[in-house]
C-alpha cells in the first residue's frame, strides 16, 4: 500500500464518497457487546512520520534528528529488505524516488519492473542490492522543490538500518535525558516473504539484541493481517511493545489477503464486528485522516465519521496518518492564498487541532514541531 497515493486522492479526490462509506461502515457501533473503551493517559502521542520529512530527506538519521529535536514521542522508520537481509529504513523497497540510484552508472542494468501487491512498478528495489551497495547512494528529497528545505539537502545521507536507527534513537535518549520510541512499519510483508527475505522475525531479532528496544516504547506497524497475528505470539516477553494495523483504501483487501483471494476489504474491517476482530491482535487502529473527517467535493472538511468512536467501543487506540504542512495536502478550509507547494504553518496547525478534537489517541505528521505546537495548543 503505498500511503501516498490514498492520501492525496482521499484529501483531493475522494474525501466525500470515502466518509459516507465508513460513516455507513460504523453507524452500528453504540450497540451490542462492545468491549470497554481504551484509555487513553495524558495527551496524544506525536509520531514523527519517516522522521522530520517535511524538513529533511525522509528515513535518515538527519530527519529522525530533527524530529526527536522538535519534540516527537516517536520516530517511525519504514522497513524494506536488502538482497542480503538487512532491514533498511526506505518507504518502499522502489528507491528511484528518495535516492540518486538514476545517477549511479554502475547500477543502470539492475533497473528491472517488478509486480508488488499487484503494482506493476518499473525502477530499482533494495533487495535486488546487499546494504554495502545501499550504503553507497545517498538520499533526496521525494517531493523535490515542493519541500526546498530538505531538498537542499540531497546528497548529504546515507541509507540507515534498523540497527543503526536503534543505536541512534538510543543515544539521543541518553543524551536529551527522555525515553524516545520507535514505530517501524514492516512494508510489504507477503512480497518478500515471498522471495525468502521475511522481515517480521528479522525484526523480533533485532529487539532481542538491543537493551534500548526490549525497554523502550516501541510498535510494529502493517497494512496486512497475518503478520501482525503471527506477530502477537512472539512478543509476550516485551511488554513494551504494540501492534498497530494500518488501515488502506477501504474498498481494497490487504495485500496478503489478495495474495490468498480472500475477499475482506479494508472497509469491512471497520465494521463493528471487523474492529473486535482487530482488538484480538493489535492495539491501535491507523486510519487515512480523511477516515475520520472526511472533505466534501469542494475538499472542506464535513462531519466527522463515528470511527473513533467504534474504535475505542472495541477496545483499540487510534493513532491517525498524516498531516503535512504544505497547502497542497490541507483541507480547503486551512489553505491559504500563496499557492499550492506553499508552507503553511498556522493551516497545518489549526487543521490537526480539528482532527484532535475527535479524541484520537496519536497523530502522524511530517513536521513534529507543528504537531508539538497543536497538541499543547489543543
Amino acid at each position: 500500500m503505498r500511503d501516498d497515493a490514498l492520501s492525496r486522492r482521499s484529501l483531493l479526490q475522494a474525501g466525500a464518497g470515502l466518509g459516507a462509506g465508513l460513516a455507513a461502515a460504523t453507524m452500528a457501533a453504540g450497540s451490542g457487546a462492545i468491549a470497554a473503551a481504551a484509555p487513553r493517559s495524558g495527551k496524544p502521542l506525536l509520531i514523527a512520520h519517516r522522521g522530520a520529512s517535511a524538513l529533511r530527506p525522509e528515513h535518515t538519521l538527519a530527519a529522525y534528528a530533527k524530529a526527536i529535536e522538535d519534540g516527537a514521542d516517536y520516530v517511525e522508520p519504514d522497513l524494506v529488505a536488502t538482497k542480503d537481509g538487512v532491514l533498511v529504513a526506505r518507504h518502499e523497497n522502489s528507491i528511484a524516488d528518495t535516492t540518486d540510484i538514476a545517477a549511479r552508472s554502475e547500477f543502470a542494468s539492475r533497473k528491472t519492473r517488478k509486480t508488488i501487491d499487484g503494482e506493476a512498478q518499473e525502477g530499482w528495489f533494495t533487495e535486488d542490492f546487499t546494504f554495502a551497495e545501499l550504503k553507497t547512494l545517498r538520499a533526496k528529497e521525494r517531493l523535490g522543490a515542493m519541500r526546498p528545505e530538505s531538498q537542499s539537502y540531497d546528497g548529504a545521507f546515507q541509507i540507515v538500518s534498523m540497527e543503526e536507527i536503534a543505536d541512534f534513537v538510543a543515544a539521543e535518549s541518553a543524551a536529551r535525558g527522555r525515553t524516545i520510541g520507535l514505530i517501524p512499519e514492516i512494508k510489504h510483508s507477503t512480497y518478500f516473504a515471498g522471495i525468502d527475505l521475511p522481515q517480521e522475525q528479522r525484526l523480533i531479532d533485532i529487539i532481542s539484541k538491543s537493551a534500548y528496544l526490549r525497554r523502550a516504547p516501541f510498535a510494529i506497524q502493517s497494512f496486512e493481517v497475518a503478520n501482525l497475528k503471527a506477530l502477537r505470539g512472539k512478543i509476550g516477553a516485551w511488554p513494551n511493545i504494540r501492534l498497530v494495523q494500518l488501515i488502506g483504501d477501504p474498498t481494497q483487501p490487504p495485500a496478503d489477503m489478495l495474495a490468498a483471494s480472500l475477499k475482506q476489504t479494508y472497509g469491512d474491517m471497520l465494521t463493528p464486528a471487523g474492529l473486535a476482530g482487530i482488538a484480538n491482535y493489535a492495539d491501535y487502529l491507523a486510519p487515512h485522516v480523511r477516515m475520520i473527517i472526511p472533505v466534501d467535493k469542494d475538499q472542506r472538511l464535513v462531519k466527522p465519521t463515528r470511527l473513533v468512536e467504534a474504535a475505542h467501543k472495541a477496545g483499540l487506540l487510534v493513532s491517525i496518518w498524516t498531516f503535512r504542512p504544505e497547502n497542497h495536502f490541507l483541507a480547503a478550509d486551512f489553505r491559504s492564498d500563496q499557492g499550492d507547494a506553499a508552507r503553511n504553518e498556522a493551516g497545518s496547525i489549526a487543521e490537526m487541532q480539528r482532527y484532535l478534537a475527535t479524541g484520537v489517541d496519536a497523530i502522524f505528521t511530517d513536521d513534529p514541531a507543528l504537531g508539538r505546537r497543536a497538541i499543547s495548543q489543543a
